[in-house]
């Protein structure tokens, strides 16, 4: 729910008004006084101010200017009965999101308030994307038919619906932002920020700051207020990338957000609450970490309240294909090409290579080898892989014992038996279509197809 602080000192406005805002859903906190409001302001957290400009101990410029001074992002909306062009100016000048004048149609009053508070979301995911932070906010593609991915899958939807933390393991590349930004989509809080921030890609002096924000003044080089991703991310998600990389003293900090709801400024002399909920991520062993004494225990039981392991993409081949044909699809609609299809051989070795970097590797290749194709078919010559890994791949299974010449002879045994074996694949078992795709005569074929025994 949305919190409203409303100024006003008359009894009759400020109740006529409590229950025109609450009726529109809005939560409403009256400050008597303009010295009442800024101690509101000072001491609370307010989506937008709507104050009067003739106050008793400070006036509606004041409260203004704290607001503004606290967070740039408040909407504030000033009221008055003595509406001059001189005011309006003055008061648009100190930053207010408009200005009404007494009597008004509250359907206008609402409208503003409206429009107030989607300008705000509007500055706050303009912010997010001029840091790099928050790209994309339609819901991820989440692409697999694989059982280790499904039941993923199932996982997110059913955390997704309440403000459970959520913790996600797994290693570099199979996508975990992608997972929390489903959490987040799937959620109630879908329609606030998402930001996502990478604790490992940030100096350890710096992210404190990055976090929780900082007053003016705080260090050097402060030269203004600046506003954390926890205050960003308020009534949203945040997305905690690496976490176990945090240091220890930041850990102590981010443990007593979880547990409070508030946060505080670097030189900050007050809390600020906020309502975020955390997802979590890190391709490290934790536990490991907290045995050694590198990560705090009651931070991991804190963060691990509801896990979720995302299998690499080696252990999911089925998979491959569908992801492979996704990022073909994706690359050739980006780079304006044709859309190409993939060869057999090709896909092949992408089902048996072992993809250290997961789906961020695959996507990778694909990628280059829509830039490299030619034709309309990626062969295999157009895949890039790491040929020792590749190899070590295909040979998966293959004993390296014995003499020389006998494991030779196997090992060519080995590979002509998967290749003839792919290419009546391919051809449906046409004979005479594989021999000329393998390159032999029909009879060698034939003779090779009973000595290795592939019929049967």
């Amino acid at each position: 729910m949305q919190k409203i602080l409303l100024v006003e000192d008359k009894d009759s406005m400020a109740q006529m008004l409590k229950e025109t805002l609450e009726s529109e859903g809005y939560s409403v906190v009256i400050a008597r006084d303009g010295q009442e409001g800024i101690r509101q302001i000072r001491d609370g957290h307010q989506d937008l101010v709507l104050s009067d400009l003739r106050l008793p101990k400070k006036d509606g410029i004041e409260v203004l200017k704290t607001a503004k001074a606290e967070n740039q992002l408040t909407p504030v909306i000033v009221m008055t009965a003595f509406g001059t062009i001189e005011t309006a100016v003055t008061a648009m000048k100190e930053g207010a999101f408009d200005f009404i004048t007494k009597p008004f149609d509250t359907d206008h009053l609402l409208l503003l308030i409206r429009r107030a508070l989607e300008t705000q979301r509007l500055l706050t995911e303009n912010i997010l994307l001029k840091d790099e932070l928050a790209t994309k906010f339609g819901a991820p593609k989440i692409i697999g038919k694989s059982a280790g991915i499904m039941d993923v899958a199932q996982k997110v939807q059913k955390v997704a619906q309440g403000k459970t933390t959520a913790l996600l393991l797994g290693e570099s590349g199979t996508g975990k932002e992608l997972f929390a930004r489903a959490i987040h989509n799937l959620s109630p809080r879908s329609q606030y920020p998402f930001v996502p921030i990478n604790c490992a890609a940030i100096p350890r002096e710096l992210l404190e700051s990055e976090l929780f924000g900082h007053e003016k003044g705080s260090f050097t080089g402060a030269d203004a207020k600046k506003i954390g991703k926890f205050e960003l991310a308020d009534k949203g998600t945040i997305f905690l990338d690496e976490v176990a990389e945090m240091d220890l003293s930041l850990q102590t900090k981010l443990l007593r957000v979880i547990q409070e709801g508030e946060i505080e400024r670097v030189g900050g002399l007050r809390a600020v609450p906020i309502d975020v909920r955390i997802v979590a991520a890190s391709n490290r062993n934790i536990e490991k970490a907290v045995e050694d004494k590198a990560f705090r225990e009651d931070l991991y039981y804190r963060l691990n309240v509801f896990p979720i392991v995302i299998p690499p993409l080696r252990e999911r081949q089925d998979d491959i294909p569908l992801l492979a044909e996704y990022f073909i699809a994706k690359y050739s609609a980006e780079l304006k090409t044709p859309a190409k299809k993939i060869a057999k051989e090709a896909m092949d070795l992408l089902i048996n290579y072992p993809w250290k970097g997961n789906v961020r590797e695959l996507e990778n290749c694909m990628e280059r080898a829509i830039i490299l194709c030619e034709g309309e078919t990626i062969l295999p010559e157009y895949v890039s892989l790491n040929r020792k890994l590749a190899i070590e791949s295909a040979l998966k299974g293959f004993s390296m014992e014995g003499p020389l010449e006998e494991t030779a002879r196997e090992a060519v045994r080995f590979v002509e038996t998967r290749r003839i074996v792919s290419a009546l694949k391919e051809t449906k078992g046409n004979k005479s279509r594989a021999s000329e795709l393998l390159r032999v005569s029909y009879k060698t074929l034939l003779t090779k197809i009973k000595e290795y025994g592939i019929e049967s």
